[in-house]
């Protein structure tokens, strides 16, 4: 469990919680949040869903639109997810990005506020925009790794 310094939350990576399923299946899919933030908001927990996706996904069926591939993943797991979080006390918090780096008003917002944290936690200028260039790194390095995998094998 990792703390966020003064600030008193900590949150969990890979938490289980018995009540994230998946409706369209018709059994219980038990699974855990991707990130689990403890006190987020009035008290209670938040769940954070992690989602990435190509901004190109859609391009051939109605053109390409800037942000609409994440506002539609982010719209998709708030429908899958949000009634079960919010019926069993806690809040649901999608964080949908792009690889290009395109970020969903929601996880904006949840950066902002870890961004608050770390400079009330912090003398220095330099953290200044830690926070979202971290996140940025870490898009890149994901989208890097998706494709080093799909390079086709050299036979030496």
């Amino acid at each position: 469990m990792k703390t966020s310094g003064r600030a008193g939350n900590s949150a969990k990576k890979e938490a289980p919680v018995n009540f994230l399923t998946d409706p369209l299946e018709g059994r219980s899919t038990l699974r855990p949040a991707d990130i689990l933030v403890f006190g987020w908001e009035g008290g209670k927990h938040a769940c954070v869903d992690l989602t990435g996706v190509s901004p190109l996904v859609g391009l051939k069926d109605k053109g390409f639109v800037v942000g609409q591939a994440v506002l539609k993943a982010e719209a998709s797991k708030v429908a899958k997810h949000e009634k079960a979080c919010l019926e069993n006390q806690h809040v649901f918090v999608p964080f949908a990005f792009d690889t290009f780096g395109g970020l969903a008003p929601d996880v904006v917002r949840l950066l902002n506020r870890v961004q608050k944290v770390v400079n009330s936690n912090s003398s220095s200028l330099k953290v200044s925009n830690l926070v979202f260039s971290r996140i940025g790194f870490s898009i890149q390095k994901g989208v890097v790794a998706q494709l080093v995998t799909r390079l086709p094998a050299i036979a030496l």
